[in-house]
């Protein structure tokens, strides 16, 4: 199973940038929608996961609001800003062309 110590540098941050384009979350949802995603093999832990979304917050790519969670809890919410939005496009595209090119090199017989 993969760990975020074995994804490509920038990885997280596009992986979350996405999640929250779906929907406002907070952080435990943001790492188990990234879990279910990835069919089981991306695992998100907190250490990782949470500098992650303090990093994003600086660069005002998503934005937190303290609210109610599905279990009567308070949790900060993440969603993603007009900022994020362009960021997460840019950063799709690079993953786009990166991912393609590294499949083309392990492809090569």
């Amino acid at each position: 199973m993969s760990k975020p110590t074995d994804l490509v540098q920038g990885t997280l941050d596009l992986l979350i940038l996405k999640t929250v384009a779906l929907e406002p979350m907070h952080g435990w949802a943001i790492a188990h929608r990234i879990h279910q995603m990835s069919s089981e093999v991306l695992q998100v832990g907190q250490s990782a996961l949470y500098p992650a979304l303090h990093k994003l917050e600086q660069q005002g790519w998503i934005e937190a609001e303290w609210k109610i969670s599905e279990t009567n809890r308070r949790a900060k919410y993440y969603s993603l800003t007009p900022a994020g939005r362009k960021a997460l496009t840019a950063e799709a595209a690079n993953w786009e062309r990166l991912s393609g090119a590294i499949s083309a090199i392990v492809r090569t017989g």
